[in-house]
């Protein structure tokens, strides 16, 4: 603005009274104090129309540019005040008309309204009455009539969100809104520029780091929402319909963030916005969708929103993306399920409809978010949980879950759920219904294979099932409850449970004994064995077995810490003093925080080994509650518990905890309250407590500890030995015999007169008397050997096993209950049980076990009529067959006795696989599971009864079959495991010479001849036999092919063609027995070549044997049975659909053996062409295709001929190179975790090498594999033989025209290769535990082995 000289501006210029004249020749200091005067003039002006006109020209004096741009800033906020006052007391018709001259002024009053920002300013005062003065008549407002008034709009909103701060008073806020609200409200348009001001502090960031700019933002939008409605709404249409956004716009990229904010200041804004979301739900993009269903699900969710009944539609819709395609899109949905289940009971049904099917879904984070908002939602507010018996069967499911994290939160989640009942019994009903089977559900998590799952059922135990840190009485009603109310399966978990901690604390008891024995290499190595024992009880043996190392090591280092854990083992330790030592342990080793990996292991073996349920006060009370529930069962309600579980479940319960808790037992006052429980009429009660005090004598005898309790527990024993039900005799022996040191053959012999007048037929106590003998023969045989034997042969053989006591006549059942059976067959199966525990207690009588095979087969064979004299009708044939083949069975399991069956009457035991009744099908089965799965390898049915599982393959019960295909899997896991155990501890030729007796692999010796002797088997060309044979066959392979990482095709097929290669031993003179099982040979072979899929090269840890009880060597040493024995419609090889015969294929694959050994040798050069053609090649050879592939310039020269001559050569000690064979084949194999007991793992062998330094040397030891193509694998398949066997004659392989010359010097060795043996091939020993009549003929083979290795080697 151009400016007059002074004189004359001076003389337009009128000032009020006392006012000077304000000039620019003025100092600073002079010119504020006329400003102030001035200032304070205007401030006493009040507005009056038409007055005041003469101080015109001073107003616009006063905003000349001069003044505005003045240096000093009191000098500006002076000259903002007075042009403040001038538009107030000029308004509405300001003397400013220039409108280049308002947008400056305007500009000029934002820059001065910044001062607001610190209110310690000393002149706030004066920036204070300018925002005032501006908000009082709306001074801003005149902009709107300026064409760029949108730019001072938008400055003027800008500085006030960005000045305003916490010590704003509530008054400057309420200002600030009055200058800037009307600029909203009364302006034409809204621009985008300045909504977009306005909604970017309601977002984050600015939201949370601006939280006044976010207040005010808020209560400008509910001001003028009327307003900002359509611009809100255009916008909003847009970006969401339209898909359009301006890049220039924070708030474009913000939308969904927008909306949920406005939704919370005012939803009235969105009330045609929100229902757009639903094209956004249904868009092509998933991060479009994303974003609308995270928007939704806050907005829906949210406490109070009523959103969800408004617009229904949109709920729908958003229902609809629970099942996305997009897993992200469906875990947000399934994370915020628990805020509707909070916040809105209406919702309830919907979101748990929905969870019923995200709870299977296929991604494992979905299924963890259903569980974890189940468990989240129970954590905040119970009864929603509680009262939702849908809900609590979602988290049920998933305790099955793949996934340990989601079995581990549905696990505590129900244990939560359980705890909360137990503190307080007044829940829903179906919580009360849910309690019953939550207990249950959690103990079955013990039955998964992963140790995490095992750890982690025993914390919950611990920690929720019976909560540690109750009282010793509230404590035992917990447990008591607990154990009364579990279902069967559950229970066996909880006893599985408390084992595997004995067996915890057992290793770590073993460990602390040998820091106390003196330095030594003996303890070290030990201690090695003891660590990597140890190790295995815990998640990751690997680096378990680290950390347990320097835990030794810390305990070896303090001595109060070594203490510490001698406390924690202590059997008779207080719960309370195992708590403290813990937790005195678990400082000395760091901080608890999930990078210790140290201490965290630590704690997990300090979990398994403290005794935190059982001490001496816990016990007293809980055997006080059992012995008042025997006493009155209806008192037991109290505890919740019914009458009629109350004393069986809690006898059990006695006795479990006697077997791993036995020291506790040891007080006068708990052992007189159970012979208390001893003078009950009840017969249930008497043999558990019974039982109770035979656990407590196998760990310390009564009669050394307490004396004087014996006197009365004697004469009661003596009397249930003799005149109790054969349970309590039964138990009464075993009990004597534990407890009584001193005077023990006196108080038997005492018992047995009495039996031998009680042996009576006729006599009430003859089965009782049955039983009381026979397990005095188990323990006592060698007291009493000649009385006992006399009283066998007598009063059990001839006068019971070879009478018929019954004439029950004909029945069209074909099984009954044992109870149901007539007292003469019950006591005959008593006298079958007698007879093997008293061959188990002689345990080297051979002539005795031979006898009693012969009896026994006979019940088999005569199908349980011993006389044939039709006395016995279905149901009593049927048991007396079940009972004499478990039995043999149990006669079996002890070496020397039981190795005196012969083949025969091995294939007539068998028969009971395949018995008419299905009972004895289901029952002998289970036997047989329990003797091979038990004290392996030297206390359990040797290798020859896995053979008989093959006859399962034809059982036409589907669940039986089931049973028994779980019973063969868990019996050929758990060898796999005892073989591990043996290489790690014994070291491999400790493994070497027992592989042999345990390898699985070998069940399919046992099964040919089996399958080949079933009666129902009359011609070797019966197709229609054969195809189920085939099936028998299959059955036992498919867990040996398919589940098998350390499968070997080469082993298996020089174990088939060594079998074919062999005669019947039973009947090897008929010709017709031999065609049958050559035939079933071949059945095998077919099966090998068609169902194998894993060719890889590798070296078998055994070589091939064949037992000599069940073949026969041919009397002609070159035979070879080349010949096929199956009809033409089994000879195939159904793969890909190519119908190849057996024959045909056998030459096709010996073809491609000469094409890759060509080629090998073109590649190697003439040399090794000679030695590959001299030396038949040796297939499956892991160090021979390690060294073909390490280097392509050498052929393997010295693997010797086919596998079957290979497998001759095998001798009983085993050589370096075999040790290496067997670690390196099992170095790499899984890692397999058992269901069954680790403690039940452990060998019993005598010999053992040094396993420590065995075991390092096997961890340093891996031969590389080399993984083939199908077509090569098939290639080096048939080179396991040399040369083709073509009927019974061996033809040399005609090599091909384009091969090489052969050298000279190579072919008399190959000529000589090619001669007939000029003796049979040895024969190794037999895989399977005999005695010395049938290891005499192995003992020779290996001998002609050895020779023949001899003159191998010459030549």
């Amino acid at each position: 603005m151009s400016r007059a000289g002074p004189s004359s501006e001076s003389a337009a210029i009128v000032y009020p009274p006392g006012c000077r004249e304000i000039t620019e020749d003025l100092g600073p200091d002079e010119l504020i104090r006329r400003l102030k005067t001035l200032a304070h003039t205007y401030q006493s002006m009040v507005q009056d129309d038409g007055a005041y006109q003469e101080y015109l020209p001073l107003a616009k004096h006063i905003a000349d540019d001069y003044f505005r741009e003045y240096p000093s800033k009191d000098v500006q906020l002076l000259v903002a005040c007075c042009i403040a006052d001038v538009l107030r007391v000029y308004a509405p018709e300001a003397p400013y008309k220039d409108p280049a001259q308002v947008k400056m002024i305007f500009m000029f009053l934002i820059k001065q309204l910044a001062g607001l920002k610190d209110p310690k300013d000393p002149a706030f005062k004066r920036y204070f009455y300018l925002l005032e003065n501006l908000a009082y008549v709306k001074s801003f407002n005149m902009c709107l009539e300026l064409e760029d008034s949108n730019e001072i709009i938008c400055s003027l909103f800008s500085l006030t969100f960005k000045i305003v701060n916490d010590e704003h008073s509530g008054k400057v806020k309420s200002f600030m809104l009055d200058v800037l609200c009307p600029l909203i409200y009364e302006s034409d348009v809204v621009s985008n520029e300045l909504m977009d001001i306005i909604l970017m502090n309601i977002v984050e960031p600015a939201k949370s780091s601006r939280r006044n700019a976010y207040h005010l933002a808020k209560e400008l939008i509910m001001k003028c929402s009327d307003t900002l409605e359509p611009y809100i709404q255009a916008f909003f249409n847009h970006v969401l319909i339209l898909g359009k956004e301006e890049k220039k716009l924070g708030i474009s990229r913000k939308v969904y963030d927008l909306i949920y904010e406005l939704n919370h200041i005012c939803p009235t804004v969105l009330l045609a916005v929100v229902p757009q979301l639903e094209f956004k739900l249904k868009s092509t993009e998933e991060d479009e969708r994303f974003h609308a269903v995270s928007l939704l699900a806050r907005m829906f969710s949210e406490q109070e929103s009523n959103l969800a009944m408004h617009h229904r539609q949109l709920w729908l819709a958003f229902l609809g993306r629970f099942n996305d395609i997009s897993v992200k899109i469906r875990t947000k949905c399934v994370q915020y399920s628990m805020h509707f289940l909070l916040n809105h009971p209406e919702l309830r049904s919907d979101i748990t409809e929905t969870l019923k099917f995200r709870q299977h879904d296929s991604d494992e984070a979905v299924r963890y978010e259903v569980v974890m908002a189940i468990v989240s939602t129970a954590k905040r507010d119970f009864s929603i949980v509680s009262e939702s018996e849908a809900l609590l069967n979602f988290v049920k499911e998933r305790t099955l879950d793949k996934k340990f994290k989601i079995r581990k939160e549905a696990m505590c989640g129900l244990a939560m759920i359980y705890r909360k009942y137990l503190s307080n019994p007044d829940v829903p009903e179906a919580t009360r219904t849910a309690v019953t089977w939550i207990k249950d559900k959690i103990l079955h998590g013990y039955y998964m294979t992963s140790l995490d799952d095992r750890l982690l059922v025993e914390r919950i135990v611990n920690t929720c099932l019976v909560p540690f840190t109750l009282p010793p009485g509230e404590r035992m009603k917990k447990l008591y409850y607990l154990f009364a109310t579990l279902d069967e399966n559950a229970t066996k978990a909880f006893i599985e449970m408390q084992k595997q901690q004995l067996a915890v604390r057992k290793t770590v008891q073993e460990l602390l004994e040998l820091h106390r024995t003196p330095v030594s290499e003996e303890r070290e190595r030990e201690k090695v064995l003891r660590i990597n024992h140890l190790s295995k009880f815990l998640p990751d043996p690997v680096k378990a077995q680290e950390f347990i190392r320097k835990f030794s090591q810390h305990l070896a280092q303090e001595e109060s810490l070594l203490q510490l854990m001698e406390t924690v083992i202590n059997p008779t330790v207080s719960c309370r003093e195992s708590v403290d030592s813990v937790n005195m342990v678990l400082k000395r080793l760091g901080q608890p925080v999930m990078t210790n990996l140290y201490y965290n292991t630590i704690k997990q073996l300090l979990e398994r080994v403290s005794s935190v349920m059982i001490d001496h006060d816990a016990l007293l009370a809980l055997v006080s509650m059992v012995e008042e529930a025997v006493r009155d069962p209806a008192s037991a309600q109290e505890l919740n518990i019914e009458p009629g579980a109350a004393v069986g479940r809690g006898l059990r319960l006695l006795f479990v905890l006697s077997y791993v808790q036995a020291a506790q037992f040891l007080h006068a006052d708990i052992l007189a309250v159970l012979l208390g429980m001893l003078q009950t009429d009840d017969d249930t009660v008497t043999p558990k407590v019974l039982g109770v005090l035979h656990f407590v004598g196998k760990y310390r005898p009564l009669a050394s500890e307490f004396p004087d309790l014996m006197d009365s527990l004697v004469p009661v024993c003596q009397q249930l030995a003799t005149a109790g039900s054969p349970k309590q005799a039964k138990h009464a022996i075993r009990c004597l015999f534990v407890n009584v040191t001193d005077n023990q053959e006196g108080v038997f012999t005492e018992i047995l007169e009495r039996l031998k007048s009680e042996l009576e037929l006729g006599h009430e106590h003859y089965r009782t008397s049955i039983v009381s003998l026979g397990h005095i023969a188990l323990h006592l045989s060698n007291k009493f050997p000649i009385q006992i034997k006399n009283i066998v042969s007598r009063k059990i053989v001839k006068d019971l096993l070879m009478r018929d006591l019954t004439d029950s006549g004909e029945s069209e059942e074909e099984w009954c209950d044992e109870d149901a059976l007539p007292e003469g067959i019950r006591c005959k199966i008593e006298g079958m049980k007698l007879m093997a525990r008293w061959l188990i207690g002689l345990k080297d009588d051979v002539i005795s076990a031979q006898k009693t095979f012969r009896m026994l087969i006979a019940f088999i064979i005569h199908r349980g009529d011993l006389l044939e004299e039709g006395k016995v009708n279905k149901p009593e044939a049927a048991w007396l067959r079940y009972a004499a083949g478990a039995a043999m069975l149990k006669i079996c399991e002890q070496k020397g006795v039981g190795d005196q069956f012969t083949a025969d009457q091995f294939y007539s035991l068998s028969l009971l696989m395949a018995d008419e009744c299905l009972q004895v099908r289901e029952r002998f089965a289970a036997k047989l599971h329990k003797g091979l799965s038990r004290g392996i390898p030297h206390k359990c049915l040797p290798l020859d009864f896995m053979g008989m599982y093959a006859l399962a393959g034809q059982e036409p019960d589907k669940r039986l079959k089931a049973t028994v295909r779980g019973y063969m899997a868990a019996d050929i896991l758990k060898r796999r495991d005892v073989i591990k155990s043996l290489l790690l501890n014994g070291g491999s030729e400790r493994a070497a010479d027992q592989l042999p007796h345990i390898m699985p692999d070998y069940m399919l010796v046992f099964a040919v001849p089996i399958l080949a002797h079933d009666p129902d088997f009359t011609e070797y060309d019966d197709v229609e036999y054969l195809t189920k044979i085939r099936a028998c066959l299959w059955f036992i392979l498919e867990p040996l092919i398919t589940k098998n990482d350390n499968y070997c095709f080469g082993f298996y097929k020089a174990l088939v063609e060594r079998m074919k290669n062999h005669l019947d031993a039973v009947r090897s003179e008929e010709e017709a027995a031999n065609h049958k099982l050559w035939a079933v040979c071949d059945l095998a072979m077919g099966l090998l070549l068609t169902k194998t899929t894993n060719f890889e090269m590798r070296e078998f840890p055994s070589e091939p044997r064949i037992p000599p009880m069940y073949f026969r060597k041919p009397a002609d040493p070159n035979f070879v049975n080349g010949k096929i024995y199956l009809p033409p419609e089994l000879q195939h090889l159904g793969k890909r659909n190519n119908m190849v015969s057996m024959a045909h294929s056998h030459s096709m694959i010996n073809k491609r053996i000469q094409l890759a050994q060509q080629i090998r040798a073109s590649k190697a050069g003439a040399a090794a062409a000679a030695r590959l053609i001299r030396d038949p090649p040796a297939t499956y050879s892991r160090r021979a295709a390690h060294e073909r592939d390490r280097n392509d310039d050498s052929v393997d020269s010295a693997a010797g001929g086919d596998l079957s001559e290979q497998s001759s050569t095998f001798s009983d000690s085993p050589s370096k190179d075999k040790q290496d064979k067997i670690t390196n084949y099992f170095k790499k194999a899984p890692r397999t975790a058992s269901p069954t007991p680790s403690s039940q793992r452990s060998t019993r062998s005598g010999r053992s090498g040094d396993s420590s330094a065995a075991g390092e040397e096997a961890g340093q030891r891996a031969a590389p594999r080399t993984t083939r193509t199908r077509a090569a694998a098939t290639e080096e398949a048939a080179e396991a033989s040399g040369s083709r066997s073509v009927n019974g004659k061996r033809q040399a392989a005609e090599p091909e025209p384009e091969s090489e010359p052969e050298p000279e010097s190579a072919r008399p060795a190959a000529a000589a290769k090619r001669k007939p043996a000029p003796a049979a091939k040895p024969e190794p020993e037999e895989p399977s535990r005999k005695s010395a009549r049938h290891a005499a003929p192995a003992q020779e083979d290996a001998a002609a082995g050895k020779n023949t290795r001899l003159t191998r080697s010459r030549k």
